[in-house]
């Protein structure tokens, strides 16, 4: 990790450097006002199959799940609800964002959330050199293998985008 970076910590980075997880971070302008995953991948010169957004589903009353998918793809709600085992999910309200996560609209990792919520990655992660996702951070995205972000969530991978 180069040495202008390391002052920057994370709950996500803490959690992977605590792992022993290798990374890197990528810092990106967020002045422009331009924080959705296709723009972040733009920003730091990155192919969009390999940026993934956190998104954060509801199946009831404090049953949250969370998925990971390439940022220009779209969840399907009844596959993933199948892949969580409920019969039906809706995205958690942006307003319970915060509250339920630590993570705001933007800065929102799979990786050091308040509580550890069942996660579940896109499929096509796993044929990936390696992956980029949030740092917990709007500005900040992390650079790691699929496997090992699959390690420090205890996620698994499935089938879960609109065809």
């Amino acid at each position: 990790m180069a040495k202008q970076q390391k002052k920057v910590k994370t709950n996500a980075v803490r959690i992977l450097d605590g792992e022993g997880i290798p990374y890197e971070l990528k810092a990106y302008e967020v002045n422009d006002g331009l924080l959705d995953g296709v723009s972040v991948a733009d920003k730091t010169g990155q192919e969009m199959e390999t940026v993934f957004k956190t998104l954060v589903t509801i199946a009831g009353p404090q049953e949250l799940f969370v998925f990971l998918v390439p940022v220009a793809k779209e969840l399907d709600l009844k596959k993933a609800a199948r892949v969580a085992g409920v019969k039906k999910l809706e995205m958690l309200p942006l307003k319970e964002l915060t509250k339920e996560t630590g993570y705001m609209r933007g800065g929102c990792s799979a990786v050091g959330m308040k509580k550890k919520y069942p996660t579940f990655m896109d499929q096509s992660a796993e044929k990936l050199d390696y992956m980029i996702v949030s740092a917990g951070k709007i500005g900040l995205q992390m650079k790691l293998l699929p496997e090992h972000l699959a390690q420090v969530t205890d996620s698994t991978f499935h089938d879960v985008l609109k065809d």
